[in-house]
């Protein structure tokens, strides 16, 4: 949904609640378990953002609490919405004077004792079509990273921003990524 200012938190609500009940936007729910399917634009982008159990743990909260979404031009709405399947969420983004406003639904949630995580997949309502992996682990070697991976393609208004929807694709994997360096650091 794009607008032409920002949208009101009971605007907000209204959106979201329309959303619930909301159908997937794209048949592959749950592929980024194994990869990135055919006819979609994939972004792997991964960073380390630590070492060792207290690093991971730092990771792992700042996950849950979603801080990959902690940059001026976005607004995550709501950051205490629970990483469980099933929640929905409202990503509200700013662009040269507009504002966007994308609905997404967790897919699956991946708790492992040296990887947690979630994907999301974005509901009609969303300026993309696709799904979204967040995740962080420790490796055997005891360094942590935190991963994004992602397959969309556009529709709507966004198909015709070509270029500049994938500028703010690539814009948002390295944002998230500054954003969840910063979390770690601080704990």
């Amino acid at each position: 949904m794009f607008l032409g200012r920002k949208p009101s938190k009971q605007a907000i609500h209204d959106f979201l609640d329309r959303q619930r009940g909301a159908s997937y936007s794209y048949p592959e729910t749950g592929a980024t378990l194994h990869g990135v399917p055919d006819g979609y634009h994939a972004d792997h982008n991964q960073i380390q953002i630590g070492e060792g159990r207290e690093a991971l743990h730092r990771a792992q909260a700042a996950v849950r609490s979603w801080k990959m979404f902690a940059m001026p031009w976005i607004d995550l709405c709501w950051p205490e919405v629970a990483i469980e399947v099933g929640s929905t969420v409202a990503v509200l983004v700013s662009h040269f004077g507009f504002y966007s406003l994308n609905a997404a639904r967790i897919v699956y949630v991946v708790v492992e004792p040296n990887r947690f995580g979630f994907a999301y997949g974005t509901l009609v309502d969303h300026a993309e079509i696709g799904e979204e992996r967040f995740t962080v682990e420790m490796r055997p070697a005891g360094d942590v990273w935190y991963e994004v991976l992602a397959f969309s393609r556009p529709h709507g208004f966004s198909k015709a921003a070509g270029p500049l929807a994938r500028h703010l694709q690539c814009r948002f994997a390295r944002d998230s990524m500054r954003s969840m360096s910063a979390a770690v650091r601080r704990g």
